[in-house]
């Protein structure tokens, strides 16, 4: 009996001291809304643009977890995560280019290739949205049946429209 009714009280006074402590905080926000009134009016509305901003912060957090460039390589092959098998700057007229970029972060952006010959004639533009949880490897390339012409090429990558690298290569 003893036993049963220690938790009935520690249950009953666990009860009674939130009760008086939630009481005590709202008598307490009642009492001062009173007495300050004019400094509560202006805290509100300093506050909210405050919260504003922190609820931008969101963003800028989400911002620091954004997708980042981290680096690209060239090649003639990529495997089944789009590595590039063996890395080079000097191709044949045949051969299929890649470029092969790493990113990590997460969130959603826009990664693009401008490939262009030497004289500034672009090449072959593409764009690919990517949806990251972390990070991942992009490729990108070029081919032409007929062959590219030799000479010297290079490829721009950017991230949400800023270039964040460029890589020169030869056709020869």
């Amino acid at each position: 009996m003893k036993t049963t009714r220690q938790p009935l009280i520690l249950a009953a006074s666990l009860a009674a001291v939130l009760a008086l402590s939630a009481c005590g905080k709202h008598d307490e926000s009642t009492s001062s809304v009173p007495a300050t009134p004019p400094p509560a009016a202006s805290a509100p509305t300093m506050a909210p643009a405050p919260a504003s901003t922190a609820g931008m912060g969101m963003p800028a957090s989400d911002a620091t977890a954004a997708v980042t460039f981290g680096s690209v390589e060239l090649g003639s092959t990529v495997d089944a995560s789009n590595k590039i098998l063996a890395s080079g700057s000097s191709f044949a007229p045949t051969d299929t280019i890649y470029a092969s970029v790493d990113t990590s972060g997460s969130g959603n952006a826009t990664l693009a290739a401008k490939w262009s010959y030497q004289d500034g004639q672009t090449v072959h533009e593409d764009s690919k949205m990517l949806h990251s949880s972390g990070p991942e490897t992009t490729a990108f390339m070029i081919s032409k049946p007929g062959g590219f012409p030799a000479g010297n090429y290079k490829v721009d990558i950017s991230l949400n429209g800023s270039q964040v690298a460029s890589k020169d290569f030869s056709i020869k």
